[in-house]
């Protein structure tokens, strides 16, 4: 008889997306994304990280500063723009995005114009901005699907 108490996909996808997050050398906020297909297979994953080449260790982190130009935001590419950059198939038409933070408008356009259909999120604490509300109305707008990512309660054990 085969086990019943296994994690659904849903739980397994997010599960790499949190992992994902854990890559991130932000001091703040570290998100994950993790890109699916329609046959249940991961093609990309991302972190909201620095550009490559540019040295992390000389890239400003901060979130506020007399300057723009010394706080992260200018440069940081997010976790879900990361993962559609890094993708390993030509076309993600169709595939589902899970990321643990609700995207922004910018990186809604990015997900609305690679084709992804669906987008399951862990949180949206950024719910009320303007980035958010507008990301909400593309997604409506443009047929993507979204839908706030809603544990199971399960134990994850892991056994060797």
């Amino acid at each position: 008889m085969k086990r019943t108490d296994y994690i659904s996909w849903d739980e397994y996808f997010m599960g790499i997306a949190m992992l994902s997050a854990e890559r991130s050398k932000d001091n703040n906020t570290q998100v994950g994304a993790c890109i699916v297909n329609r046959e249940n297979k991961i093609v990309s994953v991302g972190y909201n990280g620095m550009p490559t080449g540019c040295s992390d260790d000389e890239m400003p982190w901060e979130r506020s500063a007399e300057s723009p130009l010394d706080t992260k935001y200018p440069f940081v590419c997010h976790a879900e723009l990361n993962a559609i950059l890094n993708c390993n198939i030509g076309n993600l038409s169709g595939c589902t995005l899970y990321v643990t933070l609700f995207p922004c408008n910018e990186c809604a356009k990015a997900i609305i114009q690679s084709g992804i259909k669906r987008v399951v999120y862990y949180q949206n604490k950024y719910a009320d901005s303007d980035a958010v509300k507008a990301a909400c109305l593309l997604f409506s707008r443009c047929g993507v699907e979204f839908e706030e990512y809603v544990p199971s309660g399960k134990k994850i054990v892991l056994s060797v």
